[in-house]
């Protein structure tokens, strides 16, 4: 719908002489229609991904658990705790993997940047731009991961498809990666806050993509 169109639906609307706004566009997201409720969802899922992941690398299994959560909410489907947990439970195997992995390459980036940082290592603050980097950009890929992981396809699948989602829409990337320093900087604040971190994230994966829709 162009703008013109737009303005005239919403004059129509407004007036009564022609069909609302509703029945010209209907919700694509029902669950998603009160922003309160919806903001208590998301806070809700945070709490629900920071239980199911407080072990670390069990966090991409809770991620994944998450975002579906939400989008069963949002579609105005069932997205009970249970069904959570089943996806968490079921995701919790190669989750698991992923988690070690991403745990691992976390240390050893961290560790890289300590040692830049101490003046050990020549060029070292150029070393930790890139350590950064390099954090930041497996966030988005976990996140993406996440996201991408179904009962069906499983984490092989979520995994090999990261390149692919990173370059067809880099601007999504980009709103990832502010998502994930979102996380970090809400709770290096005050910790009680990686609740709404996450599920903010968990959110974000679940609504970026959505945004290519409405254009």
């Amino acid at each position: 719908m162009s703008r013109r169109e737009l303005r005239a639906a919403r004059r129509a609307d407004a007036s009564g002489s022609g069909p609302t706004l509703e029945e010209r566009d209907p919700a694509r997201y029902p669950g998603a229609k009160g922003a309160f409720a919806l903001f208590g969802e998301v806070l809700l899922t945070g709490l629900l991904v920071t239980a199911a992941g407080i072990l670390v690398v069990t966090l991409p299994a809770a991620l994944a658990a998450g975002i579906r959560h939400l989008r069963r909410y949002v579609d105005a489907e069932q997205s009970h705790a249970k069904t959570f947990w089943r996806d968490w439970w079921t995701a919790l195997p190669g989750g698991l993997v992923v988690g070690v992995a991403s745990v691992a390459l976390a240390i050893l980036l961290l560790l890289d940047i300590d040692l830049a940082n101490s003046g050990a290592l020549p060029g070292g603050p150029m070393v930790a731009v890139i350590g950064w980097a390099g954090l930041l950009t497996a966030a988005v890929a976990l996140l993406l991961a996440c996201g991408a992981w179904t009962p069906e396809r499983g984490w092989r699948a979520a995994v090999r498809g990261i390149p692919s989602s990173l370059t067809s829409d880099p601007i999504g990337a980009v709103y990832l990666a502010a998502a994930a320093v979102l996380v970090v900087v809400v709770t290096w604040m005050l910790t009680p806050l990686i609740i709404a971190g996450l599920g903010c994230a968990a959110f974000a994966v679940m609504a970026i993509p959505a945004r290519r829709g409405r254009r």
